[in-house]
């Protein structure tokens, strides 16, 4: 009987974390430990290194599906394999949500043999940073209707009131709610919800920011609502942002764990691709590029929507130029992208997988001729793939001059990523036309049409009356110049999950935007996306438990 990831993971022993970080020249009195495997990594570190910088790989992947790609294993597995190639190579990826965990997707740290550890700590509260977000974010709402409580000096319009409560959990029950009842003494009654943690400004503004100066001043900028005057009433205003960074200041260092194979990894950071952007913080970024000659990150769901965050997003704010980017599809993926029905992924069928070559293609096509990078293809193996399957995958791939490599880390680790560590190292060398797919000075209505167009492929975008008159009202209060982060289904090109495979002549409906002035970007909001996910019907929690063995040592299960 195989193993379960959890019980992949307990069976290795792994390194002291002191030992992990010395691997990457870091001193132990600059991490500060979270038990033997866990630390933080002060950042004033990266005040001793000004001029090292590693070259950076984006990992991505096509169109997610219920079959599953792999995207972090095979992040994981790449940075592994060229560990053992004897480069000096780390990995900087997202912090797992308990949305998902306890949802339907399940955890982040990777599967199989190339897994981060320790995962039920990384997976369950890791080292406290999404709890200091939530306490941030919630005690911005609570000052903000405190002051409209006590006496509303600053002439807040109850109605206009934007910024919402966050909790690290999906609750669809918390989306709309009324707050403030029971009467005077109780607060305001107004209309309000709650957004998943890993999709509110404060997670975006410490994503975002490159130190804690720096996240104080983007908390400071946080639109809360508007005053009767029509003016932006901000968390500077509200005095909040000192005792919002005072919650921050230990979730600012990132986090050092490593993977089963001992190589260091940065994991901080945690916000949704498909209602955020999508990527780990800034800051772990710029660190890792600091430490390792090749970093490899990842950007959440397919490359439509975290490949083009971290590109239009985080690159363009930080100014980071990735050097190569790889793309993760699987066989089985491809085929659902076909048509073929998930019960039948285990038979051969290259009818289906030619038809969903298309999706894959498309992201090719997207990350070499929209953002002008060399591309790979990383062809996660199940052991249903049949040759005839793979062959496909790699022919179609070479006809677009872009080489697929078979890769199996979730069997072998880092031994089945040493020839796509080669190939990944190899673009890093190529020609690198590297570009956003849009200005930061043209209006964000163009913004949005450029994203659907260029990398959707829908005929435009069509924005509603609602959604255009606020984008009027930022316009006048200076932030058109900002980037546009697009909330929309992971399943499909378009705005419509049903819509698999490679969609062509839709149009996106944008039915609101919202203004992120601390994280430095405005949220258009598509389809019918939401940013308070609900739990599926049979939930993962049904399946996670913790049990006591006869030594009086508790162990969590079914954690996957």
């Amino acid at each position: 009987m195989a193993l379960s990831d959890i019980e992949i993971a307990r069976s290795v022993k792994y390194e002291d974390i002191a030992k992990i970080a010395e691997k990457v020249g870091i001193d132990e009195s600059l991490i500060e430990r979270y038990g033997r495997y866990k630390a933080k990594v002060d950042l004033s570190i990266l005040n001793k290194r000004p001029d090292k910088c590693g070259k950076l790989i984006l990992v991505t992947a096509v169109t997610p599906t219920p079959a599953g790609e792999g995207k972090t294993t095979v992040s994981i597995g790449l940075a592994d394999g060229m560990r053992r190639l004897g480069l000096n190579a780390v990995a900087a990826l997202r912090e797992p949500s308990l949305g998902p965990v306890f949802g339907l997707k399940g955890g982040a740290t990777g599967g199989g043999r190339a897994q981060v550890v320790p995962m039920e700590d990384i997976n369950l509260h890791f080292n406290g940073d999404f709890h200091a977000v939530s306490a941030a974010n919630n005690l911005l709402a609570a000052m903000l209707d405190n002051h409209i409580k006590q006496g509303n000096a600053l002439g807040i319009d109850p109605a206009t009131v934007s910024f919402k409560r966050a909790v690290d959990m999906g609750d669809r029950q918390l989306r709309f709610i009324v707050s403030g009842l029971g009467g005077r003494a109780h607060g305001v009654p107004r209309e309000d919800g709650f957004d998943i943690t890993a999709a509110s400004e404060v997670m975006a503004a410490w994503c975002m920011a490159n130190d804690l100066t720096d996240l104080k001043e983007r908390f400071s900028r946080i639109v809360v609502g508007y005053a009767y005057d029509r003016k932006p009433v901000t968390a500077g205003d509200l005095k909040a942002a000192g005792a919002m960074a005072a919650l921050m200041l230990g979730a600012m260092n990132p986090n050092l764990v490593q993977t089963l194979e001992g190589t260091p990894v940065f994991i901080h950071g945690g916000p949704f691709a498909n209602i955020a952007h999508g990527c780990n913080s800034v800051a772990a970024t710029r660190l890792a590029l600091s430490l390792g000659d090749y970093v490899i990150t990842e950007a959440g769901f397919g490359a439509d929507l975290g490949a083009e965050k971290f590109i239009d997003i985080k690159c363009r704010a930080a100014g980071f130029k990735p050097d190569a980017c790889v793309i993760v599809a699987t066989v089985r993926a491809l085929k659902m992208h076909g048509g073929a029905a998930k019960i039948d992924l285990d038979k051969e069928d290259l009818k289906a997988l030619e038809k969903g070559m298309k999706n894959l293609l498309r992201h090719i096509d997207n990350m070499k001729n929209v953002y002008g990078l060399p591309v790979a293809v990383a062809l996660n193996a199940f052991t249903a793939d049949t040759a005839a399957e793979k062959d496909m995958v790699v022919k179609e791939c070479a006809k677009v001059g872009v080489k697929a490599v078979e890769t199996d880390v979730w069997a072998k680790g880092g031994a089945g990523a040493e020839e796509l560590a080669r190939e990944a190292v190899k673009l890093t060398e190529s020609p690198n036309g590297f570009r956003f797919a849009y200005e930061s000075d043209v209006p964000v209505e163009e913004k949005i049409e450029a994203v659907v167009r260029k990398v959707y492929r829908g005929s435009g975008a069509e924005i509603l009356p609602a959604a255009k008159a606020k984008l009027l009202r930022f316009k006048e209060l200076g932030y058109s110049s900002l980037p546009v982060c697009i909330a929309k289904t992971q399943y499909s090109f378009s705005d419509d999950p049903k819509k698999i495979g490679a969609p062509e002549n839709f149009k996106i409906t944008v039915r609101d935007v919202r203004l992120s002035a601390g994280a430095g970007f405005i949220v258009a909001l598509t389809g019918e996306i939401i940013t308070m996910p609900g739990l599926p019907a049979s939930p993962a929690a049904c399946n996670i438990d913790v049990t006591v063995d006869a030594d009086g040592v508790a162990r969590i299960t079914g954690l996957s």
